[in-house]
């Protein structure tokens, strides 16, 4: 299999079968991100050959293991929605091909992929199975978006994902906890809420802002320019985007780098959700959560 560097996905695609058809951000800006550091270039496509031998490898395997169906296949790379329609038109027929009981096709895929595909082209990958798109968004704090250099704004956010709806491409989206900085947490919670309750993601996973030397974030610390938020105010700032949520979602905290684990459907669970908030947010806690993100040595 042609698997390169590290390969990130979703918890919730544990049960997909991974095919490689990127490596590596096309964007690669993002100050807090060190997820592709690993790699010696930038961004890189995977050949149509090479993803073939995948999935006849694959299924080679797969087929030893008597009633297994591959129902779904998530590609993996930074952001592969980025890949143009004929060329994700083209992986998808591949996919049918060797797995006809192939139901969807999910991957990552930056705000800015969206953008790049005309309605009929989305309707028509759509079509194809593309579905359950997973959507770093980040927050819709704009002064977060612009400060880490994501590349687009919150209405951005909000303008792309309906042409996601019309195509009837479902999606979920990652919020970074601790995005906005010291003092910012809650306004950038409130900010996101106004955001996220125009948009109708299936799954909602939040994760929490990690900080490595690698990261030019941490220059931007050391420079000054701005502060980590404290691990209490992050928990305050999830309880505080939970609180204002009123679309129907799930909702939980996914990853590593979430030392204290939320899980739920709004809006029916979240008077459990936010009172499980309360009791882990107190001020004893703040040193055991800080020493849990010091020795956190990878997401």
């Amino acid at each position: 299999m042609h698997y390169t560097g590290t390969i990130w996905r979703p918890p919730y695609e544990a049960k997909s079968l991974l095919i490689e058809v990127t490596a590596g951000c096309t964007h690669h800006k993002c100050k807090f991100c060190t997820l592709y550091d690993d790699l010696p270039f930038k961004f890189r496509m995977t050949s149509l050959e090479d993803i073939e031998a995948d999935l006849l490898e694959s299924q080679q395997q797969i087929r030893t293991w008597p009633g297994t169906q591959v129902k779904r296949i998530y590609l993996v790379g930074a952001n592969p929605f980025v890949l143009n329609y004929e060329h994700l038109k083209n992986i998808a027929e591949r996919i049918h091909h060797y797995y006809p009981e192939c139901d969807s096709i999910g991957c990552f895929s930056r705000i800015t992929d969206i953008s790049l595909k005309s309605d009929k082209e989305l309707k028509e990958l759509s079509n194809l199975g593309y579905d359950g798109i997973t959507i770093g968004v980040e927050t819709g704090d704009d002064n977060a978006l612009a400060f880490m250099d994501k590349g687009y704004t919150a209405n951005d956010i909000v303008e792309q994902t309906h042409r996601l709806d019309l195509a009837n491409m479902s999606y979920n989206f990652f919020y970074l906890t601790g995005i906005s900085g010291a003092g910012n947490g809650v306004n950038g919670a409130i900010e996101s809420a106004k955001i996220f309750n125009q948009t109708n993601p299936k799954i909602i996973g939040s994760s929490m802002l990690t900080i490595y030397p690698e990261s030019k974030l941490f220059n931007e610390i050391k420079n000054g320019n701005w502060a980590e938020e404290s691990e209490l105010e992050k928990l305050e700032e999830i309880k505080t985007l939970i609180s204002l949520l009123n679309i129907p979602v799930y909702f939980a905290t996914l990853g590593a780098s979430n030392a204290v684990w939320i899980e739920g459907n709004l809006p029916t669970d979240k008077k459990k959700m936010m009172s499980h908030l309360e009791k882990v947010c107190l001020p004893d806690n703040e040193s055991k959560l800080r020493s849990y993100r010091k020795n956190l040595k990878h997401l």
